[in-house]
């Protein structure tokens, strides 16, 4: 058997691990995000028979430009959009490697605000992108002089934002994506994959008259669709026009399109799921603090909580309990989904045992 070490991998990619939680089969998981509410019973009903549907004719290829789920995507999110306007993929994060094949790559940059979601930085090496990380402030906020010149000093060819941000939770003020927007000489990309947990105003808002400004989503979270993976971002139609340059020929699978067409005609009665996980997020963060645990506040499905003196001690004691929770590589801190009530009682019952 070879490695690694015995193939001509590029030598940017040497060293370097995959993106992945640690998956482990315990009575109770909060590690990844998900929606805990499965889907409703009439969904899966209209689920199956539009797959049934989609079968009969799985010998052509699907709709190469998804067109029916894009207009789907845009009358829900609203504002206006239209269809062109709208751009899906297999997960947000195939969104994310369109954007950076088509306005990042080689010879360019891409800059984030850490800690974020580490997937931005992976897809940009992946790319053959060059990294930068600009900084947070202490208390993981970020604040519209500073996020701006940042990207005054770097010029970098494309900007994450990420509202509400992973793995914080931490929400931005619309003025600061204004105030990227303004001072980026290229891409802005606002990743609200966590949106509909949030009570701050999307970035969508801000869409006409910035044909460089990019709003990503995913129906991974509030609707409780992870298994699907479908992603989708709202642009400039230009925008849209870039990426299917680097798309692959009929990348969304005919099932996949159908499956998030019975999704989103169900949207209503699945995102009503997204207060009940909103109420256990917050009951989570007053018991976190009841036990003197510092607590960032979040607009998300999940809570960043510590400062440890050791997070991975603690991470290992609460799966000896039956609990997984997230350690993000954040020194002293962990992260915790919102998940249905029984699991929030066992996760806080676990920690106490452990602290």
């Amino acid at each position: 058997m070879s490695g690694l070490e015995d193939l001509p991998l590029r030598d940017d990619l040497r060293g370097r691990s995959p993106y992945g939680a640690p998956q482990v089969d315990v009575p109770v998981r909060l590690n990844t995000n998900e929606n805990p509410y499965a889907p409703p019973p009439a969904l899966v009903d209209d689920l199956t028979t539009a797959v049934v549907s989609a079968a009969t004719a799985l010998n052509r290829y699907p709709d190469r430009d998804a067109v029916a789920l894009r207009a789907a995507l845009a009358a829900y999110l609203g504002h206006g959009l239209t269809g062109a306007q709208v751009w899906a993929a297999n997960g947000s994060n195939e969104i994310i490697q369109h954007l950076l094949m088509a306005f990042a790559g080689p010879g360019r940059s891409a800059l984030g605000f850490v800690p974020s979601y580490s997937v931005h930085e992976l897809i940009a090496r992946a790319t053959g992108t060059r990294w930068i990380s600009a900084y947070r402030a202490e208390d993981f906020s970020l604040q519209a002089e500073a996020a701006a010149a940042a990207i005054t000093e770097h010029r970098p060819d494309l900007v994450f934002l990420c509202s509400p941000n992973n793995p914080t939770g931490t929400a931005l003020d619309p003025a600061v994506v204004a105030a990227v927007v303004e001072a980026a000489p290229g891409m802005v990309v606002v990743d609200e994959a966590y949106a509909e947990f949030s009570a701050q105003p999307s970035a969508l808002h801000l869409l006409p008259g910035h044909p460089r400004l990019v709003v990503t989503r995913t129906m991974s979270k509030a609707f409780a669709f992870a298994g699907a993976r479908l992603g989708y971002l709202a642009a400039d139609p230009a925008v849209v026009d870039a990426l299917q340059l680097v798309r692959l020929p009929y990348h969304l699978s005919a099932l996949t399109q159908a499956a998030a067409l019975a999704a989103l005609a169900h949207a209503e009665e699945t995102l009503a799921t997204v207060a009940r996980v909103m109420q256990e997020r917050d009951r989570m963060i007053a018991a976190l603090r009841d036990l003197d645990l510092e607590v960032v506040d979040s607009d998300a499905n999940f809570v960043l909580f510590g400062r440890f003196d050791d997070q991975e001690k603690v991470w290992q004691a609460l799966l000896d309990r039956g609990v997984l929770v997230r350690d993000v590589g954040l020194p002293g801190w962990l992260r915790v989904t919102a998940g249905v009530p029984r699991e929030v009682d066992a996760f806080l019952t676990a920690l106490r045992e452990v602290l």
